[in-house]
């Protein structure tokens, strides 16, 4: 068996060879995605041995999703700097060594710098892994290819739980970390043995002018922004100085960023894309698209783990069977996206369907099990898969091919800010809605009512252990109502954005047009 062939002879790989170069990208693609939500079902467990509250070690969580904001639509530029081949080994071993040290973590601060660390990796494996996964395919298994690639973007987010679960519930959470390290290790060397360099990669390396002032405006702005939202409330908002001072450095940062990329002449994410086609108003429905999925990902296991009484794994389970359900559908529908179809109908249904799964969710209550939760995870599995790859569509969609891979990179760096937004949003509203609801339940609680004395007898009497055992119940059940409002909440954002549908409406492309955007894209990763 022979390495991939090199960059002087671009040939599609075959057999066996083809094989390798699929699994090892999907892997690593797939290995950045579990990172995004292998923590969630842990956050109890790692912050009681940090000893941080659920709010602060949410950090965990969006550390390493700044951190992909941040680098995502850099990627493109980065791989055509240093070549495609060495830009994805070293962020595969970049992700692999910090993945050990988020393990060796004994302090939450450590371990949210770690994760920020393994993020800066990691984004750069999930659009270079697609673009080596397109070319392994000839033009014509394209569809095909998008559809194995879509495959492993549903599975991973929703796989991590799983794997998070069985691992915490049965060694310590730091292993969720160390798994990385093997599968990093071996990624990498048959990266270097099977994927071949793109012809004249690197080459240019002298001609392209680094926009070191776009990308620190970038990080200090998306930074600063963050962690307004994250501390926010608990800060007290603007009362803190802090709080306001982060504000204006977000403002001027975001604003410096945007002046600073439609005036330069060699920008790090070119924003003059927005106004072509229809990309300005798909990146409003890919970012609601990532708060949608993030949000919900993140809400979940902390709902069922606090209130519902699941175990880790019982967590995990109840994410994977209805991902599993669905996972068939992507191969599908990159097939008709590929044969031409408008996104359009997947996307409307993707949006409807979201919008159901929010409002369904929110009717839930603490008893519900493991199966009572099943079907509104399978409206979230399909709803995510009608919006991903349409969406990726029609942000190129009306573009000429030049200026697809700004378009991608915008259109995924958007998508996985909705994310980190929905993350501290969803910290945000929980912690305003729960102590709301708190304050309605214990207002509602008459001393002269004879149900509460009923309860109180069955508690065992009007002592000190009654009163303690019915302020932990009011407080679960504030925690409930908060969740199931969260759920509602995303549901409303879908609703909201469904009239923008009407601006998305392109003409239909010829067979032509098609294989040229097919071939495009392939290019533009």
């Amino acid at each position: 068996m022979q390495p991939a062939l090199s960059a002087t002879a671009p040939a599609i790989p075959t057999g066996l060879v083809r094989i390798i170069i699929v699994v090892t990208a999907i892997s690593a693609a797939v290995m950045e995605l579990i990172d995004v939500t292998i923590v969630n079902v842990a956050l109890n467990e790692i912050a009681g041995a940090l000893g941080a509250t659920i709010e602060d070690v949410a950090w965990v969580v969006t550390s390493y999703a700044i951190a992909n904001v941040i680098i995502i639509p850099m990627t493109g530029f980065l791989a055509e700097y240093f070549g495609r081949k060495k830009y994805y080994v070293a962020s595969i071993i970049l992700f692999t060594v910090a993945s050990y040290f988020c393990a060796s973590s004994t302090s939450l601060w450590q371990l949210v710098f770690w994760r920020f660390i393994q993020g800066m990796g990691g984004g750069a494996l999930l659009s270079t892994s697609q673009g080596i996964i397109f070319d392994a395919f000839p033009p014509a298994k394209r569809g095909v290819a998008s559809g194995i690639f879509g495959m492993g973007i549903i599975l991973g987010p929703t796989l991590g739980p799983f794997l998070g679960g069985v691992i915490v519930d049965n060694y310590h959470w730091s292993y969720i970390f160390y798994v990385n390290v093997p599968i990093g290790i071996l990624a990498t060397i048959l990266t270097l043995l099977y994927i071949a360099k793109k012809p004249g990669e690197g080459t240019r390396k002298s001609q392209i002018k680094i926009d070191y002032l776009g990308i620190l405006l970038l990080s200090v702005g998306v930074g600063s922004l963050q962690y307004v939202l994250e501390k926010g409330q608990s800060d007290d908002w603007f009362e803190s100085k802090t709080i306001v001072t982060l504000t204006l450095t977000a403002i001027g940062g975001l604003a410096g960023f945007i002046w600073r990329q439609l005036t330069t002449s060699h920008p790090v994410v070119n924003l003059r894309v927005l106004g072509k086609g229809t990309l300005g108003v798909t990146t409003i429905f890919s970012f609601v698209a990532g708060l949608g999925l993030f949000t919900s990902v993140f809400v979940y296991p902390v709902l069922v783990q606090r209130i519902n009484g699941f175990t880790p794994t019982m967590t995990g389970l109840s994410l994977l069977w209805p991902t599993l359900v669905g996972i068939p559908l992507f191969p599908l529908i990159g097939k008709r996206l590929s044969s031409g179809a408008s996104p359009l109908p997947f996307i409307i249904i993707g949006m409807c369907t979201f919008v159901v799964f929010g409002f369904y969710s929110g009717t839930l209550n603490g008893q519900a099990n493991q199966w009572d939760f099943f079907w509104a995870q399978m409206m979230r599995v399909f709803a995510v898969t009608m919006l991903q790859l349409p969406l990726i569509n029609q942000a190129v969609a009306g573009l000429p091919p030049q200026d697809f891979p700004s378009a991608i990179a915008l259109n995924n760096m958007i998508r996985q800010l909705g994310g980190a937004f929905g993350i501290a949003l969803a910290n945000t509203f929980v912690t305003r809605d729960y102590a709301q609801h708190r304050y309605d339940l214990v207002s509602n609680l008459d001393p002269s009512n004879p149900l509460l004395t009923e309860r109180l007898n069955l508690l065992g009497g009007a002592g000190q252990r009654a009163y303690k055992i019915l302020d932990l119940t009011v407080d679960r059940q504030a925690y409930l109502l908060a969740y199931l409002d969260t759920f509602r909440l995303v549901g409303v954002f879908f609703l909201a954005i469904i009239p923008l549908v009407y601006f998305l409406r392109t003409k239909k492309k010829s067979a032509a047009e098609v294989a040229l955007a097919a071939k495009a894209m392939s290019e533009a990763h």
